[in-house]
């Protein structure tokens, strides 16, 4: 898959053509959005300790002003997903992991978000409960499941400013449960999970013919 993206919109359009596009790199490669970026628009260390990384700033008016979904869906790793491929990932996805219990700690989190829309991942950590030491990591991978079973999403970045202004640091994350950001039409599919699960199967063949079929079963999830 040889595509070189020079800037935001034709990152928008890359994962419109494709339909799944993982943010960073992982086991298959040249399948992400970062191995794709041209030269000048890879991660770049600046002399004064800062950095410049294109793509890290683009991933959120990607987010916001594209069609898509965004969140940790592909072997518990960030990426993107078409609005039109959204229905058959959800459809398959939720076929495999059921709505949590509300006792539980993932219905918790599903809970808080339905009752207070978006949120930081530090305030939903907090709103649930989980402000111990060594609290940050175990909440996080809750989370993951939850986007892995496309019950939660990514719905924007928000980033601290220093006193002149000046954004900085890495951002968090502020989530959602899809229900509250994408028309009911998104979620209706008229076929079986497994009918979504050899669509999917299906289209990831044909995007990706080196990927073993392991790589495959792993991507579909």
């Amino acid at each position: 898959m040889k595509t070189m993206i020079h800037d935001c919109p034709e990152l928008m359009e890359t994962i419109e053509r494709i339909g799944f596009l993982p943010l960073l790199a992982g086991t298959i490669p040249g399948f992400s959005a970062d191995e794709m970026m041209a030269p000048e628009c890879r991660y770049k260390l600046l002399d004064d300790g800062s950095w410049d990384w294109p793509l890290w700033d683009w991933k959120g008016p990607v987010v916001t002003e594209g069609h898509f979904a965004y969140g940790k869906f592909f072997d518990g790793k960030a990426g993107f997903v078409t609005l039109e491929w959204w229905p058959d990932l959800c459809n398959w996805r939720r076929s495999r992991h059921p709505l949590p219990d509300e006792e539980s700690v993932e219905g918790a989190i599903l809970s808080v978000l339905q009752v207070n829309g978006s949120m930081i991942t530090r305030d939903l950590r907090a709103a649930c409960g989980f402000t111990g030491a060594k609290m940050r990591s175990r909440f996080d991978s809750y989370v993951t499941r939850l986007q892995m079973a496309c019950r939660v999403v990514t719905e924007d970045f928000v980033y601290p400013h220093d006193k002149h202004g000046n954004r900085y640091g890495w951002g968090w994350a502020l989530l959602n449960v899809p229900e509250h950001l994408f028309s009911r039409d998104t979620y209706l599919c008229d076929r079986s999970p497994e009918e979504s699960r050899e669509r999917l199967l299906t289209h990831f063949r044909s995007l990706l013919p080196k990927a073993t079929a392991k790589q495959l079963e792993r991507l579909i999830g």
